[in-house]
């Protein structure tokens, strides 16, 4: 059993930064990275609209960088995770968590930074083929495909990225956007439309996910004519939005009806005393890499103020 002053559950730019913070407070934090160490911004390969990076930088190593800066302050970084919480209800008692090794911890904050994961369509087919050529992440997965005629589906900023990543090493990249616009910035769509190998299908969903052990082609519908439409590719990737990691957390914490945990205002206090919550786990408006640093540090603070108050 370990008893600490801040248990900071996640990784990602909201855990770092909130680490730091922490650090440089002598609160001593422990941080669990989670099952994704680093978070979502490691399967992404170039950063450009984080500042103080001029000529960007890639997802993984500015990862890489931010545990570095948390450690050098003090931080305890563990690789591994938290499959338990038993919360504390008075102000000023300790909060426990357990790892998934056994070890128990009584923290007296506790800052949660899970963050969301990708969200599939649910097809069966879809599901069947995740790992043989379904991906929800065309950034790992995407090299093996190279040359290769792919798909992707989705209309925001993270499709329209990756799709623009996929056409620079795959040979066609099919978009297939379900209503008649996209839901990505101006500057991601025009992004896609002026890359010329993207065909950009508006109106558009996949019906079936076509192959036996590895996908072999799509079978797509236009939703306004009913008209069905087969094409080979050998990759599908979805892009269609994320899942807050709150499961351990549900019937303690309070969240909205998707499961994203509530904060107080423009804090990051959350219902119970001492836990705090930062990125996007609690973010579904702008989830910027950005932003989560901006809450992982107002969490930080807050749990330091907390602190000093009990």
């Amino acid at each position: 059993m370990e008893t600490l002053k801040t248990l900071i559950i996640g990784s990602g730019p909201a855990g770092y930064t909130a680490a730091i913070y922490a650090a440089r407070a002598d609160l001593k934090p422990i941080l669990y990275t989670g099952m994704e160490p680093g978070g979502q911004l490691t399967t992404t390969t170039e950063v450009d609209n984080f500042p103080g990076y001029p000529d960007g930088i890639d997802g993984p190593t500015m990862m890489v960088q931010l545990q570095q800066q948390a450690e050098r302050f003090g931080t305890e970084v563990r690789i591994g995770f938290i499959n338990k919480v038993e919360f504390a209800t008075q102000k000023g008692e300790m909060h426990k968590a357990f790892a998934e090794d056994g070890t128990e911890i009584y923290a007296q904050t506790i800052i949660i930074s899970t963050g969301a994961t990708a969200k599939y369509l649910g097809l069966p087919s879809e599901q069947r083929l995740r790992g043989g050529g379904v991906s929800a992440c065309a950034v790992c997965d995407g090299f093996f495909y190279k040359g290769q005629d792919v798909a992707i589906v989705g209309g925001g900023d993270t499709a329209a990225e990756e799709a623009t990543y996929l056409a620079k090493i795959c040979s066609k990249v099919t978009m297939l956007v379900r209503k008649d616009e996209m839901r990505a910035s101006k500057a991601m769509q025009h992004r896609v439309t002026s890359t010329p190998n993207i065909d950009l299908r508006y109106n558009t969903e996949i019906d079936e996910v076509l192959g036996e052990q590895v996908v072999e082609g799509l079978r797509m519908k236009n939703n306004q004519t009913g008209a069905l439409e087969e094409i080979p590719i050998t990759g599908l990737f979805i892009a269609i939005g994320h899942k807050p990691n709150t499961e351990i957390f549900k019937g303690q914490l309070d969240m909205d009806e998707a499961g994203y945990l509530i904060t107080k205002g423009k804090t990051t206090e959350t219902n119970l005393s001492g836990v705090f919550a930062s990125g996007d786990v609690q973010d579904k408006d702008y989830r910027q890499a950005v932003t989560a640093a901006g809450t992982g540090c107002m969490a930080a603070l807050d749990a330091e103020r907390y602190l000093q108050g009990i």
